[in-house]
């Protein structure tokens, strides 16, 4: 195992049975199409075991290919099977999350995942939504575009994390289209485009190597000036933050501002002294205190996950192999995170159900992308936390569950063109799952002076 120093440096600078169907039809309306003046050809999903829904397309290849989602019915009776088989391991001997996931949690979601949850239902919920695929600098990028019946919406392009995917961002659309059925008015509206990042998801798989942050955020550049936008703002949260930043830090001029909520603000030193567990500089603050206590514990307990994926991404076969094994993998993400999700799996009521969590966990299962999507933490160069200077607007919400929620000190120093900072009253690390409300009003607030 790499030492934390190593891991820091690399995180921060560095089967199932498929079937597979296709159905090609022809199709000459969309949305999009229609705006961009482009007569597409439709084309199904292939079967969502396959990572590359289009058909295939030369590199000159523009066109933006509507999309429907559809699993086959092998496909989910092989799911049901391997979860009931199952190989249980003994319970943890200590009475916490301390030892990683718990196995009461983790029979209590396998017993409702192989008995009672129903993909088709999120598989119908995202065929309501308009997705397509088009290829960019070689790869098929899957991507849900919503524009919103408002005149002067503003575009908005808006990418999931890990271990999320666009299922985070679902409930997040129609308060961002259509505002005044939410509380907000016409002048809040948005155009939303939500990508699913290479090797997550719907989208492509790379096969060779260089999809790192930097790559992405040229291609999602490049997305949304082919549907047709000559301006826009970029969200994000986890990984979809960092290729938000990083947008903010190449600038292109089509790029109004950003707004994250996983913002990028410890200092270095802050930085070096929280990774060797040295106790709190003198002189902080209560929130800068209260940040730096997460940082020291998230470095104590929490990069498991990261240390794995940043070093040896392909290793996880047999997480990609078992169903139960990948939801434990996916669910030990951050303790928040867990606690949330384990007191659901408990009967709780609270920011996610039972099913969003297994929608999540499903998608990453059929589509067969553990591996694809755990290698940007191989690719990825940049540290995780520091400040990377970018010069654009931006815009920041401090959930107070989120793995660090940064202060306002530290935030106004790593963005000197900050035009919003509030710390949300609740609120974790899957800040649009769990209180979608809450966060379209915040991007309504963070963006108004940008309108």
């Amino acid at each position: 195992m790499k030492p934390l120093k190593q891991l820091t440096r690399h995180v921060t600078v560095r089967s199932g049975i498929i079937v597979t169907a296709a159905i090609i039809v022809l199709a000459f309306s969309s949305t999009s199409a229609r705006r961009l003046g482009v007569a597409a050809m439709a084309a199904t999903a292939i079967g969502i075991a396959s990572s590359t829904p289009a058909a295939a397309a030369d590199s000159t290849d523009t066109a933006i290919r509507p999309f429907k989602v559809k699993a086959s019915d092998a496909d989910l009776a092989e799911l049901r099977r391997r979860i009931v088989a199952t190989k249980w391991p003994e319970p943890e001997p200590v009475p916490d999350a301390s030892q990683g996931v718990q196995l009461a949690t983790m029979q209590k979601l396998a017993q409702y995942w192989a008995a009672d949850y129903d993909w088709r239902k999120l598989e119908g919920r995202l065929n309501t939504f308009p997705q397509f695929t088009t290829k960019i600098d070689g790869l098929d990028i899957h991507f849900i575009h919503v524009r919103s019946k408002h005149p002067n919406a503003m575009p908005l392009i808006i990418t999931h994390g890990w271990p999320g995917s666009i299922v985070e961002l679902l409930k997040i659309i129609d308060p961002l289209t259509n505002p005044t059925a939410h509380g907000g008015s016409a002048a809040d509206a948005f155009d939303v485009v939500i990508p699913s990042l290479p090797g997550f998801g719907f989208s492509g798989k790379p096969t060779t190597t260089g999809w790192d942050p930097q790559r992405i955020a040229r291609a999602w550049v490049g997305l949304m000036k082919r549907l047709g936008y000559p301006r826009f703002a970029a969200q994000g949260g986890d990984w979809g933050a960092m290729v938000a930043d990083v947008m903010g830090t190449q600038a292109p001029p089509e790029l109004v501002g950003i707004h994250v909520t996983w913002p990028f603000t410890v200092p270095p030193d802050i930085d070096r002294a929280a990774q060797t567990g040295a106790p709190a500089p003198a002189g902080l603050s209560p929130d800068e205190k209260q940040a730096y206590d997460q940082l020291d514990f998230f470095y104590k307990h929490g990069v498991g996950y990261a240390q794995e994926m940043s070093s040896r991404p392909q290793t996880l076969y047999g997480i990609a192999d078992s169903p139960v094994g990948l939801a434990a993998w996916l669910l030990d993400h951050d303790a928040g995170s867990y606690a949330l999700i384990s007191r659901v799996f408990d009967g709780h009521t609270e920011g996610l159900t039972r099913d969003d969590v297994l929608d999540n966990v499903t998608l990453y299962w059929l589509t067969n992308t553990t591996v694809s999507s755990a290698r940007i933490y191989w690719e990825n160069k940049f540290a995780f936390f520091a400040p990377k200077h970018v010069g654009i607007p931006v815009a920041v919400s401090a959930f107070p569950d989120e793995v660090v929620q940064t202060p306002r000190s530290w935030t106004e120093k790593a963005y000197p063109k900050l035009i919003y900072y509030n710390r949300v009253e609740k609120g974790g690390h899957f800040a649009a799952w769990e209180q979608p409300r809450l966060f379209a009003k915040e991007l309504r607030a963070a963006f108004k002076s940008l309108r």
